[in-house]
C-alpha cells in the first residue's frame, strides 16, 4: 500500500462511520470520554491558561457560532476549538490513549463541537464525527509511531489536529476530495512540542491543533487546495515511522474503547506507579525507600526530579509519590500546589524517591518496590492497558466528574449525553445553568 493509500483509508473509514452500527461498549466509553471532557473543561475554567486564552478570544469577538467553557458569549467555531481545546486540558487531567501516547478527547471533542453548533448539527451527527475524528487520530499517531514522539513533537497536538480537521469536515458535509484538502492543509498547520510540557504551553498545542483542524476544514469546504497527500508529507517531514499495521482492523474494531480515563490529576505516564503504590498500603514513616521502574520514555516526560510549582509536580514521579504516600489525594486538583512543592516534609518524601527506566516494559506499566525500616521490601506492578470493567469505569468517571464540577452539574450533563441521539441541538450543551 502507498502511504498515501493509508490517506484513503482513514478518510473513507470517516466518511463512512455510521454511529448506530458502532457496538454499545464502544459507544458507552465514547460517552464516558465525553463526560470526562466536560468535567475537565468545566473545572479549569480559571486556570491562569483559561483565562488568558478566553480572554484574547473574547476581546477579538466574531460571528457568534460555538460556546466556550466560562462564557455564555458565543464565538466563531475556529476561537471556540482554540479555548475550549487549552482550557480543557489546563488541569491535564484528560483521557490518555497509549497506542500513540497522546490525548484526543481535548483535540477531537472542542473541533467537533464548535462546528457542530456553527452548522446547527444534531447530537447523533455530532457523535459519529467526533468518534471519526477520534479513531482517525489514535491510528494516525500509531501510524506516525513512537520515532515521532521520541523526536520531541507532541502527539496530542500533531495526530490530534488531524483528528479535529477530520470530525469538522465531516460535520461540514466533506466528500473525500475536500476531506483530503483538510488533511492537506492541516499537515502544513499541525504542530506542537514537547517541550512544553510543564509549562502553560502544553494545553495550548491542544487548543491550537482543535482549531487548526477547524480552520482547514473550514477552508477545504470553501474549495481551497493542497497538497494531496498531506499525511505522507508530513510523516516525511516529521519523524514518521508510516506503520500501515496502524490500520488493522479499521471500521470492524475500535481503538477509542481502549482509551486510559485519568483517575490522578497528574501526567498519565505517573499514573500505572501510583496504582501500583495504591496496592501496597504503606505508612509514610516507615519509607526508607522507593524505587519505579517505568519504560525509559517516561523519564524525558514527568520525571522533573524537585519540581517547585503544583504544575510541575503533575510531570514528576518523586513529588506525586511524596503527595501519594503522606496521604495527600492525587485525584485532588489542591493536592498540586506550589506550597505543596515548598513543603519540607514533603521534600524529604520526595528525596526518599529513585525513577529507573526497563525498555521491556510497556508504555502503560509500571513496577514499584518500596523498602522501610528493618530493610523489609515491598513490590507491586500495573498495567494501565488492562481496562477495568466497564460498571467500573462508569462509577470512577463519574466520581471523577462529581468531584470536579458537583453531584447536580454531573447529572445534567450525563443526562444531556445519555439523550445526545434524539437531540436536534446542541447550542446549550456547555451551559452550567
Amino acid at each position: 500500500m502507498s502511504d498515501c493509500g493509508f490517506q484513503d483509508r482513514v478518510i473513507e473509514f470517516a466518511l463512512g462511520l455510521d454511529w448506530s452500527g458502532v457496538p454499545d461498549d464502544v459507544r458507552e466509553v465514547f460517552r464516558l470520554s465525553l463526560l470526562d471532557w466536560c468535567a475537565v473543561g468545566l473545572a479549569g475554567v480559571d486556570e491562569p491558561v483559561s483565562v488568558k486564552l478566553r480572554d484574547m478570544v473574547l476581546a477579538d469577538g466574531g460571528k457568534g457560532e460555538a460556546f466556550v467553557f466560562g462564557t455564555d458569549t458565543a464565538l466563531p467555531a475556529r476561537a471556540a476549538a482554540l479555548a475550549n481545546g487549552a482550557i480543557s486540558h489546563a488541569l491535564d487531567y484528560d483521557d490518555t490513549h497509549f497506542l500513540h501516547i497522546g490525548h484526543p478527547s481535548v483535540t477531537i471533542f472542542p473541533a467537533a463541537l464548535a462546528v457542530a453548533q456553527r452548522v446547527g448539527a444534531t447530537g447523533a451527527a455530532f457523535l459519529a464525527a467526533a468518534l471519526a475524528g477520534y479513531e482517525a487520530s489514535v491510528r494516525i499517531g500509531h501510524w506516525l509511531g513512537r520515532a515521532h514522539y521520541e523526536a520531541g513533537f507532541h502527539m496530542t497536538a500533531t495526530a490530534g489536529c488531524f483528528g479535529a480537521a477530520i470530525a469538522a469536515a465531516r460535520l461540514l458535509g466533506a466528500d473525500a476530495a475536500q476531506m483530503g484538502a483538510a488533511l492537506g492543509l492541516a499537515s502544513t498547520r499541525g504542530s506542537g512540542l514537547k517541550a512544553q510540557f510543564g509549562s502553560m504551553g502544553k494545553p495550548y498545542n491542544a487548543g491550537m491543533a482543535a482549531s487548526a483542524g477547524v480552520e482547514a476544514a473550514l477552508l477545504a469546504a470553501a474549495g481551497m487546495t493542497s497538497d494531496t497527500c498531506g499525511l505522507r508529507s508530513f510523516a516525511a517531514g516529521h519523524a514518521g515511522e508510516m506503520d500501515t499495521g496502524a490500520l488493522n482492523g479499521l471500521g470492524q474494531s475500535f481503538v477509542s474503547v481502549a482509551v486510559s480515563h485519568k483517575f490522578h490529576a497528574c501526567c498519565h505516564g505517573t499514573h500505572a506507579a501510583l496504582e501500583a503504590l495504591a496496592k501496597l498500603d504503606v505508612d509514610a514513616g516507615e519509607v526508607t525507600g522507593v524505587q519505579i521502574t517505568v519504560h525509559p520514555r517516561w523519564l524525558k516526560v514527568c520525571n522533573l526530579a524537585k519540581p517547585v510549582t503544583g504544575l510541575e509536580a503533575k510531570f514528576s514521579y518523586r513529588m506525586c509519590f511524596a503527595f501519594a504516600l503522606a496521604g495527600l489525594e492525587t485525584g485532588a486538583l489542591a493536592t498540586f500546589t506550589d506550597e505543596n512543592c515548598a513543603d519540607p516534609r514533603l521534600q524529604a518524601l520526595r528525596d526518599l524517591v529513585v525513577v529507573q527506566g526497563d525498555a521491556l516494559l510497556a508504555d502503560g506499566a509500571a513496577r514499584v518496590l518500596v523498602t522501610c525500616h528493618g530493610g523489609m521490601a515491598r513490590q507491586a506492578e500495573f498495567d494501565l492497558d488492562q481496562a477495568l470493567p466497564l460498571t467500573q469505569q462508569c462509577d470512577r468517571v463519574l466520581a471523577k466528574a462529581t468531584v470536579l464540577i458537583g453531584e447536580d452539574m454531573t447529572r445534567q450533563i450525563w443526562t444531556r449525553i445519555g439523550t445526545l441521539e434524539t437531540t436536534n441541538s446542541l447550542s446549550g450543551f456547555l451551559a452550567t445553568q
